[in-house]
């Protein structure tokens, strides 16, 4: 049995169409929290969280067909989603979603050391998108991403290449 903070066994692999229903229960527990306030009936919840995946999904592979699309392993175990694209202007991270009985093991800051790392390995500073409220901002923070700009509901973070 692994520990808590055993991150060994934390693999990527490209995402495969296999992986939809995966991939689909990872874009939904993102949206938990912001539809619970809402009193629309189960199926209603269920049709706008497929809608939104779907018209996500597509944007992502029409603006990034170059991006990994991955899925995070754990122990053999598929649990979470990271998408990356390398830009010339850096490297996006576009995307970091684990389930949510994975997280706040560390597994997501070793993915984002990991990103960074390539980031790095370029000479690229690692540029990523995240809302205002998510509580993610603090370990970007933690690892050096400084806010940019304003988005919309999204505030866009850097952490510059450092040699």
């Amino acid at each position: 049995m692994s520990s808590p903070n055993d991150r060994d066994g934390l693999t990527r692999r490209p995402a495969t169409e296999s992986d939809r229903a995966l991939l689909y229960r990872l874009y939904a527990t993102t949206r938990e929290a912001e539809l619970s306030q809402l009193s629309w009936t189960e199926e209603q919840k269920e049709l706008f969280v497929r809608q939104q995946f779907h018209a996500q999904d597509t944007y992502y592979h029409q603006q990034c067909p170059h991006a990994a699309y991955d899925v995070i392993e754990f122990h053999g175990e598929p649990v979470g989603r990271l998408y990356v694209d390398v830009r010339p202007e850096g490297v996006q991270l576009m995307e970091i979603t684990l389930l949510p009985e994975f997280r706040g093991r560390g597994l997501g800051t070793a993915l984002i050391h990991e990103v960074i790392a390539q980031a790095d390995s370029l000479a690229l500073p690692v540029r990523l998108f995240v809302e205002s409220w998510n509580p993610a901002q603090r370990l970007y923070a933690r690892l050096g991403f400084v806010f940019v700009e304003d988005n919309g509901p999204y505030q866009l973070l850097a952490r510059p290449f450092t040699p």
